[in-house]
């Protein structure tokens, strides 16, 4: 029966008005060819699976794989590695599900050139730092790992934010995790993240496009249209030269400005919020407020991460720096989390039964 497509009939038990009118007649008609011509699949592909360095990466993390015991693996790559880390991160699902490991629990540096999809899919628990530059689709569905490029430390690059770090279509559909790329990001830039979060130095069109999670931020020049519909998420755009609102599409968004919240830091300060952490997740849990903290806390990750210039700057001077940052929020979804929150700060109705 491979290849009788004539003998497919669409099952009309179905009864739902979704269905009404569709006529598969043209995608079911067996064409009308010699033996010699194949209507079925007889060829296998090869698609150098066997030959894909996720192998050795598997390898190297057998103790965090079997035992979750934390280890670091060094590598060279090049731009004919494809979704490096991909495969790595199916064993960790397969072991532990999307909970994944605790974070650095397995530390890959690699150096050179990363091909497409660079860390696609990878899970928590998993680190990737590269020295060097990688190609499109970064972090391609980003399930809960870390990703982090920066420029080759002796390379002749004066100014990392001046220059493409990454190409186009990065974190295309990531659910979480968090990046830091130090340097110029491509076109579409967080197109339809949903979760993750990631600091860059520079986008280039169309950035945050269709975005429905997550945070972006943008310590540098953006190109046109960006945020177009950008449905959820937030993201924070340095405004150097207050032209980011003419090249920002503002059919589904608001600008807003980014003011110190004194009352709300101190209190966080005195939770612990620092680098590594708990402040940070606690900040994340309302995008209404909180956006200075929440700026400075990535900038200082960014910093941390990737040891950039900008983000040095920026710290060094943040009371200067902090009033030419804007907020990208969509509108509906903004009015989505007030309604959130003033159903949670409503006292529990209570049903009153006659005994």
């Amino acid at each position: 029966m491979i290849g009788q497509s004539d003998r497919l009939e669409m099952r009309r038990a179905l009864d739902h008005w979704k269905a009404q009118g569709l006529d598969f007649t043209r995608l079911l008609m067996k064409p009308k060819v010699g033996l010699e011509v194949a209507i079925s699949n007889r060829e296998t592909q090869d698609h150098g699976l066997d030959q894909s360095l996720d192998h050795e990466l598997i390898k190297q993390a057998q103790p965090a794989l079997q035992r979750g015991e934390p280890v670091a693996i060094e590598t060279r790559v090049h731009n004919y590695n494809r979704t490096f880390g991909a495969m790595l991160s199916g064993r960790v699902a397969e072991r532990y599900g999307h909970a994944g490991l605790p974070e650095d629990s397995i530390h890959i540096k690699a150096r050179g050139t990363g091909g497409q999809s660079f860390g696609a899919w990878s899970a928590k628990g998993v680190t990737i730092e590269l020295e060097g530059e990688a190609n499109d689709y970064v972090g391609k569905g980003l399930s809960g790992g870390r990703l982090i490029i920066y420029p080759p430390r002796d390379c002749a690059i004066a100014r990392a934010e001046d220059n493409i770090i990454i190409g186009n279509t990065v974190l295309y559909g990531a659910i979480s995790g968090e990046c830091y790329f130090r340097g110029v990001a491509g076109e579409r830039f967080c197109v339809r993240n949903s979760g993750a979060t990631a600091v860059v130095e520079g986008v280039g069109d169309h950035g945050c496009e269709y975005m429905t999670g997550g945070i972006a931020v943008v310590l540098g020049h953006t190109g046109r249209n960006f945020a177009a519909g950008m449905s959820g998420g937030i993201a924070y755009v340095l405004n150097g030269d207050g032209t980011f609102e003419d090249r920002c599409n503002l059919s589904m968004v608001e600008l807003q400005p980014i003011t110190p919240e004194d009352a709300a830091l101190e209190a966080l300060d005195h939770q612990g919020g620092d680098l590594e952490g708990h402040g940070l997740v606690d900040l994340s849990r309302d995008m209404t407020r909180f956006d200075a903290q929440r700026l400075k806390g990535l900038i200082e990750r960014h910093l941390h991460y990737t040891n950039s210039e900008v983000a040095r700057r920026i710290l060094d001077d943040w009371e200067a720096y902090l009033p030419r940052f804007i907020k990208v929020m969509p509108v509906d979804y903004k009015q989505a989390l007030a309604e959130m929150q003033a159903n949670q700060s409503r006292p529990p109705q209570r049903s009153c039964h006659r005994p």
